[in-house]
């Protein structure tokens, strides 16, 4: 499978500001901006906000081919949400609705370029670790986060890898051909999560109380 760390574990290395930045400060910004996305009513308002937000990859000094691979692997359900949006209720609902996808995307994707996974973690191990008078394992919620974040990629990965293949072999519009693999790989991958878990004494009985 290829790496496709679009969503998370692709932070890339830096001295930029928004390297520097708490990460609890990166995740409200994040929360700000997809909530102002989402009430904007605006569509210039709205469309200069998601030009801002590409515009900070240049404050975080990440890559433009970063920006790119991000909108790229974004593309296939942006478009057919796009195009449902125009189909359902004209074009400038369907803007603002890829308009506020990709803000959010995008920010999302300068969080995780800038910021370390394991921070990530840390941070909401911190955050939850209240509740633990509630019962709450903030340890076992940040593992479960975890294996959530490094699972998303993988399997949207192996639906572009599968679809490659499919239209390497003329099968394209085979569904069969584009769907079973994903699911045979996601299945073995989760096997996998799972044994590497146990062996590490994660998920046992006793350990589940």
């Amino acid at each position: 499978m290829r790496g496709h760390g679009f969503l998370t574990g692709a932070y890339i290395r830096g001295n930029s500001p928004l390297h520097k930045a708490p990460v609890g400060l990166k995740v409200i910004a994040l929360l700000l901006i997809s909530i102002l996305a989402l009430s904007l009513t605006s569509t210039i308002v709205l469309s200069a906000l998601l030009v801002v937000t590409a515009l900070l990859y240049i404050v975080a000094r990440l890559p433009w081919s970063r920006l790119g691979r991000t909108l790229q692997a974004s593309a296939p359900v942006v478009v057919v949400l796009g195009a449902f949006q125009w189909w359902l209720a004209g074009p400038v609902v369907a803007w603002h609705v890829v308009a506020i996808v990709l803000c959010t995307i995008l920010a999302s994707g300068l969080l995780t370029g800038t910021t370390e996974h394991s921070a990530v973690l840390d941070a909401l191990a911190r955050w939850i670790s209240p509740l633990r008078r509630l019962g709450a394992d903030p340890e076992r919620f940040a593992l479960t986060v975890s294996v959530m974040l490094r699972s998303l990629p993988f399997i949207v990965g192996s639906f572009q890898d599968v679809r490659d293949a499919a239209r390497a072999r003329g099968l394209e519009h085979n569904v069969r051909a584009r769907t079973l693999p994903v699911l045979i790989t996601t299945v073995a991958y989760a096997r996998q999560t799972g044994e590497a878990m146990m062996a590490r004494g994660l998920g046992d009985d006793d350990e589940l109380g």
